[in-house]
């Protein structure tokens, strides 16, 4: 027998039982689906959080408490956040802002919001974090000096407090606080699962004396004059906070320094391992796929003894029944991992949890390749089982 009639007979056994082979290739096309689908979504968690970083600035450093630090170390304070800005001290930061975060309730009229960032800073951070206005204005450092209660507000915040109504010179509680919106930040977009325009600005000295009192400092965000001169600036911010908070030389600092390149790694290294974890997952369904074809290609074996016997007593070789069993399992896989990728590229037009996929063009060719492979290796067992059966076994079989 030739390769084209060992296929038309693996068709043929195919479409005899139409219902069973579309339940066993469901398995592959789920799997391959869910790996496709999984890798995207991962990777485009990735590619969000790198963008979002990314429009933070690439010359940006952010300075917060050290983690399980001792009741000793010193807390960051506005006044660390004003002594970075220092021309001879520290020539290559070009600003410093002190910032508080905290969360509140919003209410306006009979709407009520549940804010899960409200921040307390300078007029520099907007310029060193890429925050612009759309509509309105920002506040100023007068509004900081006289702790006037006025805010900025994110687009998702404004859209959720306000709706339709111009939020500009309106009135805003915030947990029971009355501040005025003075204006309204262009959108950003999401941050993986955190939206960035969920937030709320005000002054520094406005949040600490309404919302989180005089304690220490979330972070300072430092500006450096250049993205090249990030490490200078990091060194010099390093020195002056060293001599503030008495750390000598070779000691542990209450403080940590991260930058924009650190804390995208940190974050890519965080969604790469994500990504991993979900592919193994879903490499799961695949395997189950496998399963469900040496069963099915099992009992089909069994079902049709008596034809290989027919077959072998007329002059059949054993390649010939191999490759039709091989070809029937092959087949199987192939158009379930064909289906699979369809679905997958197609599934990634959609956005999950804020999330767009990204396809990943090896994720791809990997699922395929591997549905083609769950075919051979698993139909390599039945299709043994049917070449080795005797012709006259299988002529006495009922």
């Amino acid at each position: 027998m030739n390769f084209f009639e060992i296929m038309r007979f693996a068709v043929r056994g195919l479409t005899a039982n139409k219902l069973r082979s579309a339940l066993t290739t469901l398995g592959i096309t789920i799997g391959v689906a869910a790996v496709i689908l999984l890798v995207a979504v991962g990777n485009g968690a990735s590619a969000s959080i790198a963008a979002s970083i990314q429009g933070l600035g690439t010359n940006v450093l952010n300075v917060s408490p050290q983690r399980g630090q001792s009741s000793a170390a010193r807390p960051l304070t506005a006044q660390d956040a004003h002594a970075l800005v220092d021309p001879v001290g520290a020539p290559d930061v070009k600003a410093a802002s002190p910032v508080v975060t905290s969360s509140a309730t919003a209410t306006y009229g009979q709407t009520t919001y549940d804010i899960s960032s409200v921040t307390g800073t300078e007029p520099a951070y907007f310029t060193t974090t890429n925050r612009e206005v759309s509509d309105g204005s920002l506040f100023s450092t007068e509004d900081v000096t006289a702790a006037r209660k006025v805010v900025v507000l994110g687009s998702t915040t404004a859209q959720s407090i306000f709706g339709t109504t111009e939020p500009v010179g309106k009135n805003v509680l915030l947990n029971s606080i009355q501040f005025t919106v003075v204006g309204v930040l262009q959108a950003k977009g999401t941050t993986g699962l955190q939206n960035a325009d969920d937030v709320a600005i005000a002054p520094l000295s406005s949040v600490q004396n309404s919302l989180t009192g005089y304690g220490s400092l979330n972070q300072i965000a430092v500006q450096a004059t250049t993205a090249d001169s990030v490490s200078l600036a990091q060194a010099e911010v390093t020195a002056i906070l060293n001599a503030r908070h008495g750390i000598r030389l070779g000691g542990t600092a209450d403080y940590q320094i991260q930058n924009s390149e650190q804390l995208l790694a940190t974050r890519t290294s965080a969604t790469d391992t994500f990504t991993v974890l979900l592919g193994a997952v879903a490499a799961i369904s695949l395997l189950v796929g496998g399963i469900g074809v040496t069963n099915i290609m099992l009992v089909t074996v069994t079902e049709r003894i008596r034809e290989i016997g027919i077959r072998k007593a007329i002059g059949a070789p054993r390649s010939a029944i191999l490759g039709q069993f091989l070809a029937e399992a092959t087949m199987l896989s192939l158009f379930g991992g064909l289906l699979g990728v369809a679905i997958g590229v197609v599934g990634s037009e959609f956005t999950f949890a804020g999330i767009t996929p990204v396809i990943v063009p090896s994720s791809i060719v990997l699922a395929f390749a591997v549905s083609a492979l769950i075919g051979l290796f698993f139909g390599s067992y039945p299709a043994n089982r049917a070449a080795a059966l005797r012709p006259i076994d299988a002529l006495r079989h009922e």
